[in-house]
């Protein structure tokens, strides 16, 4: 090692250190856009041990760090991230069934949790069905319906917060929102309990199916996307306030607004982040100037230098070129966990077993472009 190597740098390449480390490693490789430029260092952490001591050196040392999750609903800056992203690995991919619960490790897949659930005529995880990111992003993010959350079923959670150490609360101590969580920006979520109980295993497969067919009818599955793009105001729904501005179908570079749903961009081929971003606070814009509604961002933004900027005062051509269709054609800090709650990226390739997975009524290739994986209805509303 060089003499004058940071700590963050003495850790990742000792031979004792608990994880795989890739030094800039681009993160359009780990995120569901398929967008996003290198990461300074891209670990998988193995351990309690390699996780806990990584984050204790960043922090200490005040380098960046970021749990990345599956790569969901998070817009990585064409930069890239100037620090580390880390993702759960081994130890933390954990899921055993205890009498009335399921014991699952953050890095677990959330789809694993349904299909045992399934398999096991457990109900309570249909509104899970055909999402398969991470556990510790769902809770972050409080997943679910408008009648059905994560939170409702989390007995107890167990966490990690540098200078704090290790925490374990009840389900009830956490306070649960829509789209989020009480838990810390620098809280780094390891395992959780969730309530498990028995039903009529044929309801449980008529849900699971009826909300997986919901989504392939309005949701943009075979092209990569963060899922939703922004947060439903109060009593309405974004999809359609953007679908009234005109938006759908409006483009910037490789980025459109689908014309299956409002609310979500995807990526047709070559987009950049500056193009989503762009075509981000044109939608806002139009939005705004269309109904007297500022739309606020659900897409996390990793690497930008500044915050999404306000619709008000944004340039009203943004809210023209929506109307016309067609358009030619937050940001994660020091301690930052993005919430990652959708289908992996296909570097990954973890599923869960095919016989499980055609049980739930899912297929690869629809669960690995999935929307955030929140367990939306049609017109994307939580509640």
């Amino acid at each position: 090692m060089a003499r004058h190597a940071s700590p963050v740098q003495s850790l990742l390449v000792d031979d004792r250190f608990d994880g795989d480390v890739y030094a800039h490693e681009p993160l359009s490789r780990h995120t569901t856009y398929r967008i996003g430029g290198p990461a300074r260092f891209f670990v998988r952490a193995n351990s309690v041990g390699a996780l806990t001591g990584l984050v204790d050196v960043c922090a200490a040392e005040g380098t960046p760090w970021v749990v990345l999750g599956r790569g969901s609903n998070v817009l990585v800056a064409d930069a890239g991230f100037a620090g580390v992203a880390i993702v759960l690995g081994r130890d933390f991919r954990t899921l055993r069934f205890d009498d009335d619960r399921f014991i699952v490790g953050a890095g677990a897949s959330l789809s694993a949790v349904v299909q045992e659930a399934f398999k096991r005529a457990i109900g309570g995880f249909e509104f899970a069905v055909g999402t398969p990111g991470t556990v510790g992003g769902a809770l972050r993010m409080n997943a679910g319906t408008a009648d059905e959350w994560i939170g409702q079923r989390v007995v107890s959670v167990t966490t990690y917060r540098p200078g704090r150490g290790l925490a374990r609360r009840r389900g009830d101590e956490i306070s649960w929102g829509y789209r989020a969580s009480s838990f810390a920006a620098d809280e780094v979520i390891l395992e959780c309990e969730l309530a498990a109980e028995a039903a009529d295993p044929y309801r449980v497969r008529d849900k699971m199916e009826g909300n997986l067919a919901r989504r392939k009818g309005c949701q943009p599955l075979s092209e990569p996307t963060c899922g939703s793009v922004f947060k439903n105001p109060e009593g309405g729904s974004a999809g359609r306030l953007i679908e009234g501005a005109g938006c759908k179908g409006a483009e910037v570079g490789g980025a459109k607004v689908s014309e299956l749903h409002g609310n979500f961009i995807v990526n047709r081929g070559g987009a950049t982040a500056a193009d989503v971003r762009a075509l981000m606070e044109q939608v806002r814009a139009a939005v705004l100037a269309s109904a007297g509604i500022e739309l606020v961002p659900e897409v996390r933004m990793l690497g930008f230098d500044e915050d999404f900027p306000s619709a008000r005062g944004a340039d009203e051509a943004f809210g023209d070129e929506c109307a016309r269709g067609a358009a030619g054609g937050t940001s994660a800090g020091t301690g930052a966990s993005v919430a990652s709650t959708a289908g992996s990226a296909p570097s990954t390739g973890e599923r869960g077993t095919p016989s499980a997975d055609a049980a739930a009524g899912e297929t690869a290739g629809e669960a690995g472009a999935l929307s955030t994986g929140e367990g939306r209805d049609e017109d994307g509303r939580r509640g």
